[in-house]
């Protein structure tokens, strides 16, 4: 999935208020199951080095190949490895289960795994692990919402077809050979494919996946360094550390029990007042604060994030000619810098393109590639408001979460610059929806009828990541169902390029087509931060903005 990061440094703190607590904050949603995780002691209720740390519920079961989003993201990081797994520095691509992944024309590969490798009920991870996970992910009956990371395996087009019955069990293009040793055959050159292959999707499953696949629902059984212990939804998670792990990125601590909260103010509040062990959101409001409150507890690094506004082409009034216009003028009446320097407070970057700084220049980032329609400029932005006839409906309403992320001020900010560049204060309002997951099916229900809040964190380290995924036409992600034939003929060719700087290039020919059409509105690129308590140490977020839970210590 996810660079470079700030060196922290060490600032005066002052103490962290703490006070005694009979039950859980009131931001926190807690059952009597639950109870036990409550404060900074013990967890999953089983004593012990177990850390708390914020966490929304996700949207979906935690099926690898169903799971899209970042709250479900974390819990697949810590109950699962692949056949790579992406450096928690770095991000670079490792072979982790992969003892080899060989191609003579990056459409053949053959895959052979390590030996020794099990899942947490002792059953062996073999080729056919994999096969059959990346089989029923690929499946149109089994409704996996990333379905569309097998598109490139040969035997799609009948497992999965644009329309009618699944006419297919099993992907053509995958084959068994023996216990150790599979091979996949790609219905087109893509060099890149090995580096995607550490992304959760791709996780091999156990026999009882299929066998019971109600009792893993219950209680998934992953190969990770933890296992799930208990879970009890609106609540909490508990994952407890699995002894038995035979990977070298065992964890350190007992466990991690995963807290539901519905306001990252209230997880905040807990974090100083000794209730939470670890905040990965650090809410706005209190980015003035934080370095006060935590000094050098506090993370602020980089990764591979970016914050856009996406539109809703379903709709004919943002798809009719002339919308483009409207797009871009819009782009060009948000105060990028203004919002990031008093909101975000060196939190977030104003964006000049659609990918993200961490991949460097020679993985596709391309500083100003955005030109002058991500710069402010009221003027012209209200001329090409008026060239495209007008905000569709007189008003602009931008829907968003407002559970986590602390969203609301900044959709506030990017209205009240919109308003004030169109000299319209009733120009643009916000929309918030009660929780992440009701805004996600919202999204797929397809019920949105103005702009939303799309924020992308890297699947994996590739430019093609930021792009394919979410404007390619029909990809998994593409929740606006933005569709340009050009677009996706360049991005095949750049697929098909077995030279990475040709086929970078060629990712930024296709890039240039998203920003001719402004077919998403790129806001800002942002860190990843965190605070947490004195009882933790080793703490660190990868270059997804995710922490490194098995590397933390406790006490």
């Amino acid at each position: 999935m996810r660079g470079s990061r700030h060196a922290r440094r060490a600032v005066t703190r002052r103490a962290a208020p703490r006070r005694a607590v009979a039950r859980c904050a009131a931001g926190v949603l807690v059952t009597a199951l639950a109870a036990t995780a409550c404060g900074s002691g013990s967890g999953g209720g089983n004593g012990g080095a177990v850390l708390t740390s914020s966490w929304g519920d996700p949207q979906n079961p935690l099926e690898p190949a169903n799971t899209n989003e970042v709250q479900g993201g974390k819990v697949l990081d810590m109950l699962f490895r692949g056949l790579k797994k992406y450096d928690p520095r770095t991000g670079k691509a490792r072979n982790w289960l992969a003892r080899s992944i060989e191609t003579r024309d990056s459409r053949n590969f053959t895959v052979r795994l390590k030996t020794g490798w099990t899942f947490s009920n002792g059953e062996r991870v073999t080729a056919r692990s994999f096969v059959d996970a990346w089989n029923y992910g690929a499946g149109l009956g089994n409704h996996q919402k990333n379905a569309y990371f097998f598109g490139y395996i040969d035997g799609y087009d009948r497992v999965h077809p644009e329309t009618g019955a699944q006419r297919a069990d099993k992907l053509s293009g995958l084959k068994v050979l023996d216990d150790h040793t599979f091979t996949v055959r790609l219905n087109q050159a893509f060099s890149g494919f090995p580096d995607t292959l550490g992304y959760a999707a791709f996780a091999p499953l156990p026999r009882v996946f299929f066998t019971d696949h109600a009792a893993w629902l219950r209680k998934p059984v992953g190969n990770g360094p933890y296992t799930v212990g208990s879970y009890t939804k609106g609540a909490q998670m508990y994952l407890r550390r699995w002894d038995g792990y035979p990977g070298p990125d065992k964890a350190r601590n007992d466990g991690v029990t995963l807290l539901v909260y519905t306001d990252s103010n209230t997880a905040y509040t807990d974090l100083l007042a000794g209730n939470l062990d670890l905040a990965d959101d650090i809410p706005a409001a209190q980015l003035k604060n934080v370095r006060g409150d935590l000094g050098d507890r506090y993370l602020n690094t980089p990764a591979g994030i970016i914050q856009t506004l996406a539109f809703p082409y379903y709709d004919k009034a943002w798809n009719r000619p002339g919308a483009e216009k409207v797009r871009t003028g819009l782009s060009m009446a948000i105060n990028r810098r203004q919002i990031t320097d008093t909101i975000f407070r060196g939190t977030r970057t104003p964006a000049t393109d659609w990918t993200s700084p961490v991949l460097g220049a020679a993985g596709g980032f391309k500083d100003g590639l955005c030109g002058r329609a991500c710069v402010y400029d009221p003027a012209r932005a209200r001329e090409l408001v008026k060239e495209g006839g007008g905000i569709p409906g007189g008003r602009l309403t931008i829907t968003y979460n407002a559970d986590t992320g602390s969203h609301r001020e900044w959709i506030d900010a990017v209205c009240n610059s919109i308003n004030n560049a169109l000299g319209d204060d009733k120009a643009c309002v916000g929309n918030p929806v009660g929780t992440f997951a009701d805004f996600r099916n919202q999204l797929g229900r397809q019920k949105m009828t103005g702009p939303f809040r799309a924020g992308w964190q890297m699947d994996y380290p590739l430019i093609q990541n930021f792009l394919q995924p979410l404007y390619y036409t029909g990809a998994s992600s593409n929740d606006g169902k933005w569709s340009d034939e050009r677009f996706d003929r360049l991005v095949d060719k750049a697929n098909a390029e077995r030279d990475t700087a040709r086929s970078v290039a060629g990712f930024q020919q296709a890039e240039k087509v998203v920003r001719d059409a402004m077919a998403a509105i790129p806001l800002w690129y942002q860190n990843g931060n965190a605070g947490y308590s004195e009882r933790l140490s080793n703490v660190a977020l990868n270059p997804f903005s995710v922490p490194v839970y098995n590397e933390i210590r406790v006490g």
